[in-house]
C-alpha cells in the first residue's frame, strides 16, 4: 500500500523562498546602483540629492517624500537641509506617469543640474527649512530620539497620535513615517524622514531593513563631503581673515562673469583700500594691523549679501563681487561699508596702549556690462576708480 503525501505545503514553501530570493536580487541591485551613485562626486549638496533620491526614487527606496537634517554642532541642533517629494497628490500621479512612461534610470535623475532646480521649487523644504530642533536630550522630539538613540524610529498609524504637538510632523503632516539616522564612524551625522503619504503603502521591515543599508553608505558618503567641502574652503581662504583668498576670487570672477553674460545680468566689483595702512602698521606694528585686518573682514562679511564675495585681494586690499548689482545698488552698498569701517571702535593691543583707532577705507566700483566686458578690464576699472577714490582725499567710494 503506498501513501500519498500533500505537496502543498512544500510548493508554498519553495514559492516563499523564491519571493525572498527575488526580493534580495533585486535589494542587492539597488544598492549597487546606489552605492556606485554616491561615488560620482564630492560636492555636498549633490551628495544629498543623490542620497535622497535613491530614498524616494523607483529605482531606488520607492518612497513618496524625503527630508535630510543635517547636524549643526555649532548649535547643537537639527536642521533641514534638503527636501524631495510631490507638492499634492495631483503632482504625484504626474511625476508616477512620466516615470511609468519615460522609465528613467537612476543616473538620469542625479544629474548635477537637477540639484538647484529641485531644492528652489520644493515646497516641502519650504515648509520646515526654518525649523532648528534642539538635541537637548529632555526634547520628546522622536527626531531627537533617533539621533540620540542612533536606531531608526518607525511610527505607525497607530502611534502617530501621540506626537500632534511635534512641531515638526505639524509642518510635515504624515500619518506614517520612518526616521533613519545617517551614521560615520558610528557617530549620527543626518537624519531622513520619508513616508508614503500619497500611496498610502505600509512602511514594512524589508522596507526598515533596505533603508538602513542605505543609511550605513549615505553616512559615510556626507563624512567624505563634509571633509572635502573643509579641506577645499580651507584652500581658498586666507588665513588671516578668513574670507576668500585672491585665487578663488580670480577663479570665481571668472565664473561670474560668464553666467551674467549668459544670462543677460549685470555683475558689480568693489576693490576696497585700507587708508595709510602702512603708517599704521610701523606705528602700532603688524600685529595690530592683522587685528584691523581681521575686524574690517568682519565687517565685508556682516556686509555682503548670501550670493556675494568678499576676498581679500592682497595687502591691505578687498575685494567684494556683487552679483546681479547695479552701478547704483554697488554704491549703496559701498557707502554702507564705507560708513561701517569709520564709524568702528578698532581697539589696539595693550602692549599699544589700547586706546581706539580711527581706520578708513577708499573704494572703487566697477559694474559688467557696463564699464567692462572682461576681468580684467573689469577689475582695472575698479582699480582706477579705487585710486581715484584714494588721491581725491581718502575715506570715499568712487565709480
Amino acid at each position: 500500500m503506498t501513501m500519498q503525501m500533500d505537496e502543498t505545503p512544500i510548493i508554498a514553501d519553495r514559492e516563499t523562498l523564491q519571493a525572498k530570493l527575488g526580493r534580495a536580487n533585486r535589494d542587492l541591485a539597488v544598492l549597487y546602483e546606489i552605492s556606485g551613485a554616491m561615488r560620482t562626486t564630492l560636492d555636498l549638496d549633490h551628495i544629498l540629492y543623490i542620497i535622497l533620491t535613491c530614498v524616494t526614487a523607483h529605482s531606488g527606496l520607492g518612497f513618496n517624500r524625503g527630508i535630510l537634517f543635517l547636524i549643526n554642532q555649532k548649535e547643537r541642533c537639527l536642521e533641514p537641509q534638503m527636501a524631495i517629494g510631490p507638492d499634492s497628490g495631483e503632482d504625484a500621479q504626474k511625476i508616477w506617469q512620466y516615470i511609468s512612461d519615460v522609465k528613467p534610470h537612476l543616473e538620469d535623475l542625479i544629474k548635477e543640474e537637477n540639484v538647484t532646480a529641485n531644492i528652489q521649487r520644493s515646497s516641502l523644504l519650504q515648509a520646515v527649512k526654518t525649523l532648528k530642533i534642539p538635541l537637548d536630550h529632555n526634547n520628546p522630539s522622536p527626531l531627537v530620539r533617533a539621533y540620540h538613540e542612533g536606531m531608526p524610529v518607525h511610527i505607525t498609524p497607530e502611534k502617530i497620535g501621540q506626537y500632534h504637538n511635534d512641531i515638526f510632523l505639524q509642518r510635515f503632516r504624515a500619518n506614517e513615517l520612518v526616521i533613519m539616522p545617517l551614521k560615520a564612524k558610528n557617530k549620527v551625522n543626518g537624519l531622513i524622514v520619508a513616508d508614503n503619504l500619497f500611496t498610502q503603502k505600509p512602511i514594512s521591515e524589508d522596507d526598515l531593513r533596505l533603508f538602513m543599508m542605505l543609511a550605513n553608505q549615505a553616512g559615510l558618503a556626507i563624512e567624505n563631503a563634509s571633509l572635502y567641502k573643509m579641506v577645499r574652503h580651507q584652500s581658498h581662504t586666507d588665513s588671516i581673515t578668513n574670507l576668500w583668498n585672491h585665487g578663488f576670487f580670480q577663479d570665481q570672477l571668472s565664473q561670474e562673469i560668464k553666467s551674467a553674460h549668459a544670462n543677460h545680468h549685470v555683475l558689480s566689483l568693489l576693490i576696497l583700500d585700507i587708508d595709510d595702512f602702512k603708517k599704521l602698521n610701523d606705528t602700532c606694528g603688524h600685529h595690530n594691523g592683522d587685528i584691523v585686518l581681521r575686524e574690517i573682514a568682519h565687517i565685508l562679511k556682516d556686509s555682503s549679501r548670501e550670493n556675494d564675495y568678499a576676498c581679500r585681494y592682497g595687502g591691505e586690499e578687498f575685494a567684494i563681487i556683487l552679483t546681479q548689482t547695479t552701478t547704483e545698488q554697488g554704491m549703496v552698498i559701498a557707502e554702507r561699508i564705507r560708513e561701517k569701517v569709520a564709524g568702528h571702535p578698532f581697539q589696539l593691543s595693550a602692549d599699544a596702549g589700547g586706546q581706539k583707532l580711527h581706520v578708513t577705507m577708499s573704494i572703487g566700483l566697477g559694474t559688467f556690462p557696463e564699464d567692462a566686458q572682461t576681468k580684467g578690464e573689469l577689475i582695472a576699472k575698479a582699480d582706477k576708480a579705487m585710486y581715484i577714490a584714494k588721491f581725491s582725499g581718502k575715506n570715499r567710494t568712487c565709480s
